[in-house]
């Protein structure tokens, strides 16, 4: 049986969506890639701890007049990828309006993680890594740095993508196990309770 897992990617235009799909599911790298518009899915599988995975991955436009069409491709998604452009600090102040559609679009239970791209361009940097950081670590999501152009972090970003998603199924699973252990530990109380009462 293979396990899908719905991967949205959210971020201004030209950051560099396009191309970490592209370099991750197909291997290619264009300078000049064109901006989306609207959304792409790209879909790559893979094997985890024995499991097929069926990464399906959507691609989605930065351009103002497709913020619409976001939520759409948000729908049903395990995770969501929000990708800056570190050498663009605008890129990285509009983090927050990615942030707030995400967090009303997706259930508590999905996480998101932040990608710092471009990093071969350390040197023309606006938002450094420590800033970055901080930011993460208040949404208390991790924080990844790419480069399309080197393949750096690519293979590593989706790699840790797919661990933590099963990190969290195993947390919620336990959660769950827990949660009717106590519910059936409290009914049986009930049942003796009544049971010899009268």
């Amino acid at each position: 049986m293979i396990k899908e897992i719905k991967i949205t990617f959210l971020g201004n235009s030209g950051v560099g969506k396009s191309s970490i799909v592209k370099r991750y599911c197909f291997d290619q790298f264009d300078q000049n890639n064109q901006s989306n518009l609207g959304a792409d899915c790209a879909q790559k599988e893979m094997e985890f701890q024995n499991n097929k995975i069926k990464l399906q991955i959507w691609d989605t436009a930065g351009q103002e007049k497709f913020r619409s069409l976001v939520p759409l491709f948000l729908r049903n998604a395990h995770v969501a990828i929000i990708v800056y452009d570190i050498t663009q600090k605008s890129s990285f102040t509009q983090l927050k309006e990615w942030v707030s559609s995400l967090e009303q679009i997706c259930p508590k239970n999905n996480f998101f993680v932040l990608v710092g791209n471009k990093c071969d361009l350390i040197d023309q940097e606006e938002v450094t890594y420590d800033e970055a950081k901080q930011y993460s670590y208040n949404l208390k999501a991790p924080l990844h740095y790419t480069s399309c152009k080197t393949n750096q972090g690519i293979q590593e970003l989706f790699q840790k993508i797919v661990e933590e998603y099963f990190k969290q199924q195993e947390e919620l699973q336990n959660t769950e196990t827990q949660r009717n252990e106590k519910q059936n530990s409290k009914l049986k109380v009930q049942k003796k309770y009544y049971s010899t009462c009268c």
